[in-house]
Parts: C-alpha cells; structure tokens; sequence
C-alpha cells in the first residue's frame, strides 16, 4: 500500500509539471459535458502507458458525485500478471462552465488535468487527454468499441497532437 502511495505522489508531480510545460497548440475540448449523464461506470478500450496503470487489465473508472461541485473518482484494474485487484480513489471537479476541463486528485493537494477531447452525443464514449499530451484515455460504457467508432477516433487523434501508436490497448475480459 506504501508502494502504490509513492506512486501516487510522483503521478501527481509528473502531472503538475508536464501541464506546465507543453509545447503543443491548445487542446480543444468539447463544448459542453454534462456530467448527470458522464457519471457512472466507463471501460478503458486504451491508453498511453503510464506507471500507476502499467500490466492492468479490465480497467475501470466510476464517477459519481460527492457533493454540488466535487466528483468520487474511483478507478478499479486486475494485474494481468497476478489477477490481484487494485483501486484507487480520488476526486475531480470541473474548472469552468462547460464541464470539459477537470482536475483530478487521487493524492490532494496534486492534481492533473483531466480534458474530455471527445464525447459521443449518447455518451456511449469518450476521449480523455491532457495538454501537454502525456496522458490519453479512450473510454467506453462497454468493454468493446465499435471498429468504426475506434477508426475515427484514431483518425483525429493526430490532429490534436497524440500520437496513436503510443496506445496501450486495454485487455477487457
């Protein structure tokens, strides 16, 4: 448990530092989440590697909210080596009006930048990024993604400035 602390603390600090240092245009985000409809229960399909991630599989987050303004984060993964269960939980809250621009914690006081580039109208779903481009999720209400809908995706990550061959494709059981 010590461990998995550690690496919340340098996951926090890479975070704070990388949004500091971006050298990419200004991520875009959607115009408008509506977070009664965002919360719940979203498989990850893929992501950039990252060490509080690495060797997951069956990867999870649930949102819920705790109060008017604050959101229960709680991410859920099985070692792919071991089958041992891990979660971790946190809290995010929207930086502006339009709820697409988040600061997520799972250590406070360190936050990361949590910005929704992507969002089907159904919320069936979504793409996660950061501005400096370090860290990308591609989420879903289920644990498979339409071929179709993942072609597109993949084909305007590029655009916003992700490099599609970093993903990680998440294996979902």
């Amino acid at each position: 448990m010590l461990k998995f602390f550690k690496l919340l603390i340098i996951t926090s600090f890479v975070l704070l530092f990388t949004a500091c240092s971006s050298k990419n245009p200004p991520l875009q985000t959607v115009e408008k989440v509506e977070l009664n409809k965002y919360l719940g229960t979203w498989y990850e399909i893929a992501r950039y590697e990252h060490f509080f991630e690495r060797d997951c599989k069956n990867v999870t987050a649930n949102y819920s909210m705790m109060d008017v303004e604050t959101i229960k984060v709680i991410n859920r993964c099985t070692k792919i080596q071991t089958n041992d269960k891990k979660e971790a939980i946190g809290r995010a809250y929207a930086t502006d009006d339009t709820n697409s621009k988040l600061k997520v914690s799972f250590f406070r006081p360190f936050y990361g930048d949590y910005w929704v580039i992507m969002l089907d109208e159904n919320y069936k779903y979504a793409v996660v990024g950061t501005p400096s481009r370090e860290y990308l999720w591609i989420l879903a209400r289920t644990s498979k993604l339409d071929e179709k809908i993942k072609k597109d995706i993949l084909k305007k990550l590029p655009n916003l400035g992700f490099d599609t061959s970093k993903l990680i494709w998440t294996i979902q059981e």
